[in-house]
């Protein structure tokens, strides 16, 4: 075992946790569930439970030198100037800036890019603890009007109000029970559509399953409740709506999704036409399809039919027969991530090797030229009208803060925007990408961020962190967070492991279901790899993987407990037998499978963190985070894998703890604040799980 069970914060007093005797027949096999109890999260022996875990854990954290030094250098690190990408509407320019350590970023708009710009919207107005997130915008085409959508304490759902910009005052509109949706105007500014959930009850809103999402059209100045139904399908409970309007406004796209699959249909309604009905177009449910543009009924899609790495295509809707679509845009080596059209030419967004290459073809596929990006990293945006000369993307790096770029398409030249200034020394660091053997053959990823000179001789404290799941790609991108990291000594790596989309549907498919095994598989290579090579040990190595990422961690820390000295778990799914049952959790048996299934139940079961906690293992220093309105993965994944692997672990082990944050949910719109002290807690829970000098923490940015 690379860890002995005789470490520092051995010997915890853990809350008692008291079991129940449940039991439950998955396909004839009996699966115990002693702390099904901790599901409810609104009984008083829940709360009480959650309060005794976060005396324990914040006690033990108190206990670590240097957490006031990191944290003061964190703050000061948090504290620079950030913009998000800027869009044009209706003849204004909008975008979001934070003054360094404001809890939500502030959305400003300027008729022109020389004008001072004007405040329009400050969600630290909208909560005093900064708990309340703008979650979603949306200008009308004429730029009279912002639709915006307002998330409380993390959760998904969203209620949406209506800001005159001009006066900057809201309007009386206020739609509720909206979750997972779009906000798109009608051309004339009259009205929105968006998509919504049936009102759920409120003692159970944060658990409760999520079914029968249904698309609306809501009119200005109407009360939510004359809002026209535009489309449902309740013979499928399981889909939902996605909604858009085209630029010249005379269609609707509805792109109808079902779960996290990778695959979508699309229906489309004339709006042109008094009471058009609406139209399927793409029924199949066989490949992604996203919609890039139209030439009136002629559709541009950037879609993965019969191209895994991604292709764009147009279809007339007039003749929608697969036989008379139109290659545009072939597939290619590279991994197709988007695509929009702005001056009358293609803006193409693909990922080389997890990070980003930009092309410009002309409307009819004649490839261009290349944007030029800085180096690499990874670039987003890009987004503008058909007409327009300019656009803006970001670019960033591990080691490069995002910076804007303003780019004019006719003369094919970017120029710097907004460039931050962050507290640091950029050219102290060092990226490099490396491939590693998966257990199967297969090459995989990863990058490996250090300080220059870096020593293999197997000493370096490092952080390696993964996802693998739903087609999302990582990608180079900074971090404060890493930041911090990096100055105290420590080795960042990320891994672009299966089951993500670095290179197309192929590379997500090979992650999923009953093949989930190849995601913890190169997961553990990409330790081993490091191990190997003396970057690390394992006395020394730490994972980390928040949501997908969570159960990432929790199934590589049960299958090789002896390979690390340290996981944090974060908002995980943990109890693969159960997550369908909450909230959207029946969204993810794409990806995951289902306990409802004989074959997925065996599969589901051999990874499972929770179920493959074993009595008596000398499991790593583990500290699981989640939060308390995280209604994406409910909390008492995170609770049962606590209380268990508390139970479970060796004598003398090392310790198991659980860091529950209050008024938050599964990470969008956290305040900056709480951000900094979550920070704190997992660097400073590492410097001791990895027998870091006790000065590190404090000689961060020396």
């Amino acid at each position: 075992m690379a860890q002995t069970c005789n470490v520092a914060g051995a010997g915890l007093a853990y809350p008692v946790t008291h079991t129940v005797d449940q039991q439950d027949n998955y396909h004839g096999t009996v699966i115990a569930d002693p702390y099904r109890w901790l599901e409810d999260a609104n009984s008083a022996e829940t709360k009480d439970w959650v309060v005794a875990q976060n005396q324990l854990t914040q006690s033990y954290l108190a206990q670590i030198p240097g957490r006031a030094a990191l944290k003061e250098r964190l703050t000061k690190l948090w504290n620079f100037e950030r913009f998000s990408v800027p869009f044009k509407e209706g003849g204004r320019y909008f975008y979001s800036r934070n003054d360094g350590l404001q809890n939500q970023a502030v959305l400003y708009t300027t008729k022109t890019l020389a004008d001072v710009p004007r405040l329009l919207l400050d969600p630290n107005t909208l909560a005093a603890d900064g708990t309340v997130a703008l979650a979603g915008l949306a200008v009308s085409p004429d730029g009279k009007y912002l639709a915006y959508s307002t998330a409380a304490s993390g959760s998904d759902w969203n209620e949406i109000k209506v800001r005159d910009i001009d006066s900057g005052k809201d309007v009386e509109d206020h739609i509720k029970w909206v979750k997972f949706s779009s906000t798109a105007w009608l051309h004339d500014g009259s009205g929105f559509f968006y998509s919504r959930y049936d009102e759920p009850k409120e003692a159970t809103k944060l658990a409760d399953v999520n079914y029968f999402q249904k698309l609306y059209f809501h009119k200005l100045g109407t009360q939510q409740s004359a809002d026209v139904l535009v489309y449902e399908r309740p013979d499928h409970k399981d889909w939902g709506f996605g909604a858009q309007v085209t630029e010249d406004g005379r269609f609707l796209i509805i792109s109808a999704s079902q779960g996290t699959e990778n695959k979508n249909r699309v229906f489309y309604k004339d709006l042109s036409k008094k009471d058009a009905k609406v139209v399927g177009l793409l029924e199949d449910f066989d490949a992604a399809y996203d919609f890039v543009g139209n030439d009136g009924p002629v559709f541009l899609f950037r879609t993965e039919r019969n191209a895994p790495r991604g292709r764009i295509v147009s279809i007339d809707t007039r003749k929608p027969g697969v036989l008379n679509w139109k290659q545009i845009v072939p597939e290619s080596s590279n991994t197709m991530v988007s695509a929009s059209v702005v001056n009358n030419q293609l803006l193409v967004d693909y990922l080389s090797d997890a990070h980003s290459l930009v092309k410009v073809y002309d409307l009819k596929g004649k490839a261009l030229h290349d944007v030029e990006l800085p180096g690499l990293g990874t670039a987003g945006g890009f987004s503008g009208k058909r007409g327009d000369t300019e656009t803006f993307y970001s670019y960033t790096s591990f080691t490069t803060p995002s910076t804007i770029y303003r780019y004019d398409l006719k003369a094919n030249k970017s120029s710097v925007y907004r460039q931050p200034k962050v507290d640091f020394d950029p050219t102290a660091f060092e990226t490099r990408q490396e491939f590693f053997t998966s257990r199967d053959g297969t090459k995989v990823p990863m990058f490996i961020v250090s300080k220059k000179g870096l020593k293999l001789d197997g000493s370096n404290p490092t952080y390696l962190y993964g996802y693998g799941g739903f087609n999302i790609s990582l990608t180079p991108s900074f971090s404060v967070a890493n930041l911090a990291w990096l100055e105290m000594g420590g080795v960042y790596v990320m891994a672009n492991l299966r089951g993500g989309g670095e290179y197309g549907e192929s590379w997500h498919a090979a992650g999923t279901k009953l093949q989930k095994q190849n995601v913890f598989d190169d997961f553990i290579g990409a330790a081993e790899w490091l191990v190997a090579h003396k970057v690390t040990s394992p006395a020394k190595l730490s994972i980390g993987g928040g949501s997908n990422g969570g159960l990432l961690v929790g199934a590589a820390m049960t299958q090789r407990p002896d390979l690390f000295a340290a996981a944090i778990p974060q908002v995980g799914v943990l109890d693969m037998l159960r997550f369908h049952k909450f909230t959207i959790g029946w969204a993810w048996t794409s990806d995951y499978g289902s306990s409802d299934n004989a074959d997925e139940f065996k599969a589901l079961l051999k990874y499972s963190p929770l179920h493959n906690l074993k009595k008596g293992t000398c499991y790593p220093a583990t500290m699981i985070t989640t939060a308390d309105h995280d209604d994406r993965v409910v909390p008492a994944h995170s609770f049962k894998f606590a209380a268990t692997a508390q139970a479970d672990q060796a004598a003398g082990g090392a310790p198991i703890l659980i860091r529950i944050e209050s008024k938050a949910g599964h990470g969008a719109g956290k305040p900056t604040t709480k951000q900094i002290d979550e920070v704190v807690d997992r660097w400073g829970f590492l410097t001791r799980a990895l027998h870091m000098d006790s000065g590190d923490a404090t000689t961060a940015g020396q």
